[in-house]
């Protein structure tokens, strides 16, 4: 993917993204011998959002984390396929994983941080320079990572997201640490991804002013869990 400047900054254009299908079915996850998903089942078509909700440790981030292939599942089946991708098991190589931590190294400068995953993804988008501004963090492109705040470091981290080309992002709590201003910069974002095509998966204890979501409830009897319009 690339990307055209905005012509008043901010948010890059993106280009439309790869139709990338998600299937889950009958998903079990256990970890230290208790079983944390019994049967869990979605599907996240191109455009579509899917928020995880549910009580503390109910399962939401391991669901994300065994998606993206960092958690062992016993059972079930994870597959994508496309127009342009043919069906596979291995999702990590179309999606973005934003986990609790940021990833970044605190030596190198905010832009020296991006431009790293940007090169090292190997599926570029947005220059680092357009995914800096579209976090608003620019301007502090030379600052070592290491004098960042919480939310500053969380926005570069979301700077990935612009800066690197995924159809499939798998969010963890995407708006911790954030202000109102910066998640509304992230809801953008997101809303640009979706419009291009893009699909997003979001585990989220708060309310995300998404239009077009879908929920997924996850409860603590996991027969009760239930994708809600």
């Amino acid at each position: 993917m690339t990307t055209s400047p905005s012509p008043s900054g901010g948010l890059p254009d993106f280009r439309p993204r790869a139709a990338v299908h998600l299937a889950v079915e009958d998903l079990i996850v256990e970890r230290g011998g208790r079983r944390v998903l019994d049967g869990v089942s979605l599907t996240l078509a191109p455009g579509e959002a899917l928020l995880l909700t549910g009580p503390n440790g109910v399962g939401k981030s391991t669901l994300i984390r065994a998606l993206f292939g960092l958690v062992r599942a016993e059972a079930g089946r994870i597959r994508v396929a496309g127009d342009s991708v043919e069906e596979a098991t291995d999702v990590a190589p179309h999606c973005h994983y934003l986990g609790h931590r940021d990833a970044l190294k605190t030596a190198l400068s905010v832009a020296e941080n991006l431009a790293f995953w940007r090169d090292f993804s190997g599926s570029p988008g947005a220059t680092v320079d357009e995914a800096l501004d579209a976090v608003d963090l620019l301007d502090l492109s030379d600052l070592p990572a290491g004098y960042l705040s919480a939310g500053q470091r969380r926005r570069l981290a979301i700077a990935r997201l612009v800066a690197v080309d995924k159809p499939i992002w798998l969010l963890d709590e995407p708006t911790a640490a954030l202000d109102a201003a910066s998640e509304a910069r992230l809801v953008a974002v997101m809303a640009a991804h979706l419009a291009a095509g893009g699909s997003i998966l979001a585990a989220t204890h708060l309310s995300i002013a998404l239009a077009g979501t879908r929920t997924l409830r996850l409860e603590r009897r996991y027969d009760q869990a239930e994708l809600m319009p």
